[in-house]
């Protein structure tokens, strides 16, 4: 029999595991014993006898066991399981009520983001950069959402106007984006974790977060989201910026007067009070007005029937079984992987790249650290840097 030994934690050929950080971690992941059973090809009763304790996993099982529920191997050793807390606030709800806890594939993309915004923050203060002063710049118990909209679009140095908007949902969105980069903002753009295509981010659990840091801002969107609900995130992420708040957004109307405000901002934004009003047709069903109204903004038919909801030209009600509704074909469509190098500009922000590989073409970082902070090989990085604009 092969016998191994490591720090005590295996005997012969089990893994000594904790029984109770296994149920953790299975249950962390939102899976049920018979689903992670049939991941490890294993029999459900097998599998609960380790979460029971009766049994012991095998060295190899156990490491297989890690990567199925996304924890660290060393994990499964720890006296009980791990307290484990977002690195930003959690501002989501769901109908009133705090959200179950974050998934890890929340965490990790929290942890990743924040990762290379500190990269970002020092790299910063290396170079002597200037602190942005429109990051919380308003009090959002003091200010009316129109008031954020006007300076957003000053200091993005755009007009809020239909020329704005020309072009397809893309272009709408790509101009956007490099507004904010051109003045610092990190805007990062991933529907999987990382860069594994089977950890697919559920647009359900989070639409985006923000990073209100006056030296590096940052703005993540969740792009497993329809392209033209990333619009509203973008501009919702936006004024989180504005008022200096750091949080995690959800996809419903929002109890908190904080994301409620942001909405307002995100809303007023994308889909000007006056302009919408002169084009609601009053002799028209909602559905009708929601979908030539989606079209001639650039949003998504959410974003227009949210706006009918502040501006009391539906109920709640009939918003929220549209919601339902949008949400379930929004999951049946097929959405494909793209372009590896778009991907990566996107997942990382074109401005955040250039930095990190213009410190590695400097030789004062390794090729091979840059290519860890950017998810790249690094026998790729000059091929990507030579395909960003």
């Amino acid at each position: 029999m092969m016998v191994l030994f490591l720090k005590g934690v295996c005997v012969a050929d089990k893994a000594l595991v904790n029984p109770e950080v296994i149920s953790w971690a299975r249950e962390r992941c939102g899976l049920t014993p018979d689903m992670l059973a049939k991941k490890l090809n294993t029999k459900v009763a097998r599998y609960l006898s380790w979460e029971d304790g009766v049994d012991q996993p095998t060295f190899k099982q156990a490491q297989k066991l890690a990567n199925a529920v996304h924890v660290p191997f060393g994990y499964f050793f720890l006296p009980g399981p791990p307290v484990e807390e977002l690195a930003i606030p959690d501002l989501r709800t769901i109908g009133g009520r705090a959200p179950r806890s974050p998934s890890p594939d929340l965490i990790e993309t929290v942890r990743s983001v924040v990762a290379k915004q500190e990269w970002f923050k020092d790299f910063l203060i290396e170079n002597s950069a200037e602190e942005l002063n429109f990051i919380g710049s308003f009090d959002f118990r003091e200010v009316e959402p129109q008031v954020v909209v006007r300076d957003i679009c000053s200091v993005l140095e755009i007009e809020n106007s239909p020329d704005l908007r020309k072009g397809d949902n893309d272009t709408y969105l790509t101009r956007l984006v490099n507004a904010c980069e051109d003045k610092r903002i990190l805007v990062m753009r991933s529907g999987i974790v990382g860069t594994n295509t089977r950890r697919k981010l559920d647009v359900s659990e989070f639409r985006g977060f923000a990073i209100a840091d006056s030296l590096a801002p940052v703005i993540f969107i969740n792009s497993a989201d329809a392209n033209s609900a990333r619009l509203f995130t973008l501009v919702h992420e936006l004024a989180h910026l504005w008022i200096g708040s750091s949080g995690i957004s959800s996809v419903e109307p929002e109890d908190q007067r904080e994301e409620a405000f942001c909405n307002q901002v995100a809303g007023e934004f994308l889909v000007p009070r006056a302009e919408f009003l002169n084009r609601w047709d009053n002799g028209s069903d909602y559905l009708s007005n929601f979908a030539i109204l989606s079209s001639e903004f650039h949003v998504s038919r959410l974003v227009i029937a949210r706006r009918a909801l502040q501006l009391d030209l539906v109920s709640k009600e009939t918003y929220q079984n549209f919601y339902r509704s949008e949400v379930e074909d929004f999951k049946k469509q097929d959405r494909g992987g793209g372009d590896f190098y778009r991907n990566s500009k996107a997942r990382n922000s074109a401005l955040f790249s250039r930095a990190v590989i213009r410190e590695a073409l400097r030789n004062k970082m390794l090729l091979r650290d840059a290519g860890r902070l950017l998810d790249i090989s690094p026998s790729k990085i000059k091929d990507y840097y030579s395909g960003l604009s």
